[in-house]
């Protein structure tokens, strides 16, 4: 993607992966202009003290994807747009299920409408996550209606050049609400050990440089509709616990509401339309318009009944390699 005298706009930019991505661009690209859309007035003054020195690249724009014309206003002459903004917390979503509906379903009705109503606008790419996979909780749930949003708004582009996609991510690490700086907070405050919901809980092991790297991705490869997912190793959250935490441990707490022991990212049924390549898988669109003649070279489709799931990987972090890893985390 060359990014010369171009302009992007992050959603919930001033995020973590707003903040990875932000600093991604500046320091590696020739983007003319980031947009921050957020808002959270003090996260973006933090931010702009961060990036002061591209002062002349960085634009802070205070709003909420809830706000359509707000929205609309801040696309004006967007290349590209990166969809991060969510209500993600699970249990904030399920004690404030209709907040979560007008900020992930809603919301991503509203960053379509803006980016068919400025028609500057080249491609989007919403961030998923593995909780709209089959999903067991609202925020699941409002996550896999804006995932179909998406993938459907290339259906109604009507002659525009615009086109959507998106990438799926697990727990990313290190990023807010995931759970490294939440074991930290807690040994940070004395002694104790550490809530482990089961001995047997996996999760994919996944960097902010990875994310951002994939949705580079998505922008270079993306013709509309698909959905990325990166190869990523998995773990057991106990070793990263005994990693972490190795002279207190943890104690066995139980399933919370609304939480997995495995993180999917791709179910069985999706088998049908996906494509493996080195390092990435691809879920295709089903559409009547979608031929092969699409799909990107160099893959091949994955056997039928197949899923991507963090219990069932082949690919995996012990012990050692975590306590490697963690100082990488910041």
């Amino acid at each position: 993607m060359d990014l010369k005298d171009k302009s992007l706009l992050i959603t919930g930019g001033s995020g973590s992966f707003g903040h990875a991505y932000a600093e991604h661009l500046l320091n590696n690209t020739d983007v003319g202009k980031i947009v921050i859309f957020s808002r959270d007035e003090y996260k973006q003054f933090r931010m702009k003290e961060k990036f002061a020195a591209h002062d002349h690249r960085m634009r802070y724009f205070i709003g909420d994807v809830r706000d359509a014309e707000r929205l609309s206003r801040s696309l004006y002459g967007i290349d590209y747009v990166v969809h991060a903004a969510a209500m993600k917390q699970v249990p904030a979503c399920e004690y404030n299920p209709i907040e979560a509906v007008k900020t992930n379903i809603h919301g991503a009705e509203n960053v379509i409408n803006a980016a068919f109503e400025n028609s500057s606008v080249e491609t989007v790419i919403a961030l998923s996550t593995d909780k709209a996979v089959n999903p067991i909780n609202l925020y699941g749930g409002t996550k896999l209606v804006s995932d179909k949003l998406f993938a459907a708004a290339n259906n109604h582009a009507g002659g525009r050049k615009t086109k959507f996609a998106l990438v799926r991510y697990g727990n990313v690490a290190g990023s807010r609400g995931s759970v490294i700086p939440f074991f930290r907070a807690k040994i940070n405050g004395g002694g104790q050990k550490l809530p482990l919901t089961d001995e047997e809980m996996t999760r994919f092991w996944m960097t902010l440089d990875k994310a951002v790297a994939l949705v580079n991705k998505a922008f270079d490869l993306a013709q509309g509709g698909e959905t990325f997912v990166y190869k990523n190793p998995s773990f057991y959250v106990a070793d990263l616990i005994k990693a972490m935490n190795p002279d207190d441990g943890y104690d066995v707490i139980g399933v919370r509401e609304g939480e997995k022991i495995h993180e999917c990212m791709i179910t069985h049924s999706d088998s049908m339309s996906t494509w493996e390549y080195d390092d990435y898988y691809v879920i295709y669109p089903i559409y009547s318009w979608w031929g092969e003649e699409r799909l990107i070279p160099g893959g091949r489709k994955v056997e039928p009944g197949w899923a991507y799931t963090s219990d069932k990987n082949d690919w995996w972090l012990g012990l050692e390699e975590l306590i490697t890893l963690l100082p990488e985390v910041k």
